[in-house]
């Protein structure tokens, strides 16, 4: 079996740093263009299924990858791999979500959640949950994920060979593409965050000095 968990490529509110989690922003024209080149990088790869979060900037993600690679199957969709809710605070940046942003980036397991939202062991049940289970099929398939960015680091975190450090460095880039490899029910990462367009593409809007 393998998993391929590709993050939704970029929006508008990406480009502002904004806090999306729930709101249902489209991907911005740049977005379609990194998904069409991951499409492409992956024109070899013979998907089975493919399972989304059923925010749109996801849905359209995978749509483009699968269309690209030539993969001809519909996308599925999963409420537990939704991304985290920002409660109140969505659409805010981290500044202006004060102590809370600073805790959440800098120590999100201490973090209690934000305001009719979700903290990210909320995000970690919901995520691993559908990860265990897909994991326990046990099948050849070849399966494409599509996610966020919080909820990828959510569901990987049990694999992460540091699972103390929650954001694995930094939030996942636009269309970065994690690969795991399962048999017998044992999983492991097989490629980390891998991005198949240029490097200087790759910005982390959510770093905070």
């Amino acid at each position: 079996m393998k998993i391929y968990i590709i993050r939704h490529g970029e929006t508008d509110l990406n480009i502002l740093g904004l806090m999306q989690g729930w709101l249902d922003e489209p991907l911005n024209q740049s977005g379609r263009d990194l998904a069409e080149v991951t499409g492409r990088a992956l024109k070899d790869v013979h998907f089975d299924c493919c399972i989304s979060s059923p925010l749109v900037r996801a849905m359209e993600t995978v749509e483009i990858v699968l269309r690209e690679s030539g993969n001809d199957i519909p996308v599925l969709t999963d409420d537990r791999i939704r991304e985290i809710s920002f409660g109140d605070l969505e659409g805010k940046s981290f500044d202006e979500l004060g102590q809370d942003g600073v805790i959440f980036h800098d120590d999100p397991f201490s973090f209690k959640g934000f305001p009719n939202g979700e903290c990210v062991q909320d995000v970690m049940k919901r995520t691993q949950e559908f990860l265990k289970e897909l994991i326990a099929r046990d099948d050849d398939k070849t399966y494409l994920i599509g996610i966020h960015g919080c909820a990828l680091r959510a569901m990987l975190n049990f694999l992460y060979e540091d699972p103390s450090e929650y954001w694995h460095g930094h939030v996942p880039y636009n269309c970065a593409v994690n690969i795991i490899e399962a048999k017998d029910g044992v999983a492991r990462l097989v490629a980390d965050d891998r991005i198949y367009y240029p490097a200087d593409l790759a910005i982390d809007r959510y770093a905070m000095d």
